[in-house]
């Protein structure tokens, strides 16, 4: 069945987003969540990639505060993003879909050496591709992974999905004044300082005038809504 909607997406998922109600780890419920919701999608005929963070394994910038050296900690953080895109992959597996792993770090074994052209060739066959190890750099956020893979596989929007419902003017988990806002500019969201993606992911989507849309995945037909053209979340552009 044929969509009116997005056509090739780019989707963030925060590591936070994964672990469920528990404070660390990868959440069985959780995980197979985002799958269900990926195949879902990729069945209406939507070409998607994946880009997955580490908050629930480790976050290599809290790392430099517990002894660990800035550039070792953000490389135990990429090989956390390779545990999840891991485990994203055999939940997808397990539904019947296409899908593979592309990690930004030469690793083989078990996922293959991510090529732009190759990862085009994979999405125009019907594969979910989950694009692991950020940008394979220290200094760099799976954010700005996020962006930049958008832009190199010609995505429409980013989708960010996370635990809340969008962007808000403070965090809604200890300020229930918190506005949300339906519709932001990339200036807005630099110059209010608002936590929507990191400053080099914005200003790289401002640059390519590439859309994002954040939402909350952990509700269920969520992912299919945004895809449809359903105004849910919080856009950003322009």
């Amino acid at each position: 069945m044929k969509q009116k909607g997005f056509k090739r997406v780019l989707l963030k998922i925060t590591g936070e987003a994964l672990r469920g109600n528990n404070e660390y780890g990868i959440d069985a419920d959780a995980i197979k969540n985002v799958a269900e919701q990926l195949v879902e999608i990729n069945n209406l005929g939507t070409q998607i990639g994946v880009v997955l963070g580490a908050g629930n394994i480790f976050r290599g910038i809290a790392g430099s505060y517990k002894g660990f050296n800035r550039v070792s900690g953000d490389y135990i953080g990429m090989l956390a993003t390779l545990i999840n895109s891991l485990a994203l992959q055999d939940s997808i597996e397990a539904l019947g879909a296409k899908v593979r792993v592309m990690s930004a770090i030469e690793i083989t074994r078990i996922a293959e050496t991510y090529v732009r052209r190759k990862a085009i060739s994979y999405l125009n066959k019907g594969n979910i591709i989950i694009f692991a190890c950020g940008t394979g750099n220290p200094f760099f956020t799976t954010d700005t992974a996020a962006a930049l893979r958008a832009e190199e596989v010609d995505a429409e929007v980013v989708l960010k999905g996370t635990k809340v419902d969008g962007v808000y003017s403070d965090d809604p988990m200890k300020n229930k004044g918190a506005k949300l806002y339906t519709e932001l500019t990339f200036m807005e969201v630099l110059n209010k300082g608002l936590k929507v993606m990191d400053a080099t992911a914005i200003s790289l989507c401002k640059e390519t005038n590439m859309p994002i849309i954040v939402f909350n995945i952990q509700t269920k037909g969520n992912l299919k809504r945004v895809v449809l053209g359903k105004k849910i979340g919080t856009i950003v552009r322009g």
